[in-house]
C-alpha cells in the first residue's frame, strides 16, 4: 500500500504565500508524475500542476506564474509553493500521485487526505 501525508496548509492574507508538502511512503519502486489539486464546496476538482520524474512540469491558467511545483525523488516528496494568494485560491488542496510499487506494474494513482488553504483578510 502507499500513503499520501500532507502538511503545510493554513490561514493566510491575500498576497501571501504558503507552501504544501506531500510525502508518499510504503511500497513504491518509482512515482511517474506527482501533482495538486484543489477543490472546493459545489465544484469539481481541479488539477492545478503536475510534475514528472524527470522535472517537466505543467500548470491549470488559473495558478500559473503564481504557483510553483517541485519533487525530491530522494524523498518522494512533492511541493507547492503558492505566492500571491487570492481569496478564490481558498480550497482543500489535494496531492494526487501516480505510483508504480514494482518494476513489472503498471502504475496506481493515490490521493492524499487534503489540506485545507484559507485566505482572507
Amino acid at each position: 500500500q502507499v500513503q499520501l501525508v500532507e502538511s503545510g496548509g493554513g490561514s493566510v492574507q491575500p498576497g501571501g504565500s504558503l507552501r504544501l508538502s506531500c510525502v508518499a511512503s510504503g511500497s513504491i519502486f518509482s512515482i511517474p508524475t506527482m501533482g495538486w489539486y484543489r477543490q472546493t464546496p459545489g465544484k469539481q476538482r481541479e488539477r492545478l500542476a503536475r510534475i514528472t520524474s524527470g522535472g517537466s512540469t505543467n500548470y491549470a491558467d488559473s495558478v500559473k506564474g503564481r504557483f510553483t511545483i517541485s519533487r525530491d525523488n530522494a524523498k518522494n516528496t512533492v511541493y507547492l509553493q503558492m505566492n500571491s494568494l487570492k481569496p478564490e485560491d481558498t480550497a482543500v488542496y489535494y496531492c494526487n500521485v501516480d505510483v508504480r510499487r514494482t518494476s513489472a506494474t503498471t502504475t496506481m494513482n493515490y490521493w492524499g487526505q487534503g489540506t485545507q488553504v484559507t485566505v482572507s483578510s
